[in-house]
């Protein structure tokens, strides 16, 4: 609470020249999508994520209008600190800072605590001046101290190496024999980039969200990512087929030697075939293969043990996602529900799916 009571408190001070650091290191305000070495910047800095990168940055900002203010401080050109946010202006949610929508963890990256806490004054003043409801956090709790999570998570993440019989061995034994089926069930995976292949996995994506109770991203949001992150090979989509008809799916996309799981998706009515296994499987051969040394499995709900039981099947190592919520109006840090779970999703169960895909196409931008 200290510290972010004196950044509220430099925040209004009209005497600091702006974009000042208080060690001395200045502040930058960057928009990654204007920076076209933005991204080789990134590979030079501090253990990044894919969520950091220009072609992220681009999908949210082409699909949703959202801007985008990276808090920067540099050291002889190097990356020392970033916290990249984005401003979300709804009408119907208010206005707010947010490091990333859509995004399941996005720690802010520091070589330097001290450099980090004149950046959040910097983004503090920022946020007064543009009116914004909150600042939130999405990973990275330990940088902001006196902190408290206001959501937490699951994460997972899986170390790769160049040796598929080790891989194999660290996978739990039920998922060994799930593997096992789905090859002698005669299904196919094949890995893509094209438009074709997230045309399919959509469809596997509106079947699996009716499952869970919650509407689909709009198409247009799979297509960018088609066109910013798929086409220029920072991911793909993996494809497991009953003959020729799509069953399972996933989304992922990378940064450096780091990969990250970002949707799955699958046919429920042929579950038996363990498909999401085999794809899966297939991902994390390739990576392996390809001298990846990380696959990130993302976030998963406290209450979700159905997912967090299938990423621990694979070997990956638990820890926790905690976000931190700044509220500038309280003037203090807030907790908020985890908004995956709730009355809505009974509602979205028995919608139809075009209503569903309509609700979601409106919904989502307000949501972020």
């Amino acid at each position: 609470m200290r510290v972010l009571s004196e950044c509220m408190a430099v925040a209004r001070d009209p005497h600091l020249p702006p974009e000042t650091c208080p060690n001395g290191g200045l502040v930058q305000l960057v928009n990654p999508l204007e920076d076209s070495s933005w991204d080789d910047g990134l590979v030079g800095g501090p253990h990044p994520s894919f969520f950091h990168s220009s072609a992220w940055a681009r999908v949210l900002h082409d699909v949703y209008g959202y801007t985008p203010m990276y808090f920067v401080v540099r050291d002889a050109g190097r990356l020392q600190c970033l916290l990249p946010i984005m401003e979300v202006d709804s009408w119907l949610t208010g206005r707010r800072g947010v490091s990333l929508p859509f995004t399941d963890d996005c720690e802010p990256l520091c070589t330097d605590p001290a450099a980090f806490h004149g950046l959040v004054e910097e983004a503090m003043r920022h946020a007064e001046a543009r009116d914004w409801k909150y600042v939130e956090c999405r990973g990275g709790k330990a940088l902001w101290p006196g902190a408290m999570a206001s959501t937490c998570y699951y994460g997972h993440r899986l170390g790769l190496v160049d040796n598929e019989d080790v891989l194999f061995a660290n996978v739990d034994g039920a998922v060994r024999r799930a593997i096992r089926k789905a090859y002698k069930s005669g299904v196919t995976v094949e890995i893509s980039q094209d438009l074709d292949a997230v045309r399919a996995f959509y469809g596997l994506q509106c079947k699996t969200r009716k499952k869970h109770g919650l509407p689909p991203q709009p198409f247009r949001f799979f297509q960018n990512i088609h066109q910013h992150i798929l086409s220029r090979d920072r991911g793909f989509v993996v494809l497991a087929r009953n003959e020729r008809t799509a069953v399972a799916g996933a989304v992922f996309f990378h940064i450096g030697k780091r990969a990250i799981y970002k949707f799955g998706a699958s046919d429920d009515r042929l579950q038996h075939l363990r498909a999401n296994n085999l794809a899966m499987w297939e991902a994390i051969r390739w990576y392996a293969t390809h001298g990846f040394d990380e696959l990130d499995y993302g976030r998963t709900s406290l209450d979700n043990e159905g997912l967090r039981s299938f990423k621990l099947g694979w070997g990956a190592q638990e820890r926790s996602i905690e976000y931190v919520r700044y509220d500038r109006r309280s003037g203090g840090f807030v907790t908020v529900k985890d908004e995956a779970f709730g009355w809505h999703n009974r509602v979205f169960r028995v919608l139809p799916g075009p209503v569903s895909r309509w609700i979601g196409a409106g919904l989502y931008r307000h949501m972020a």
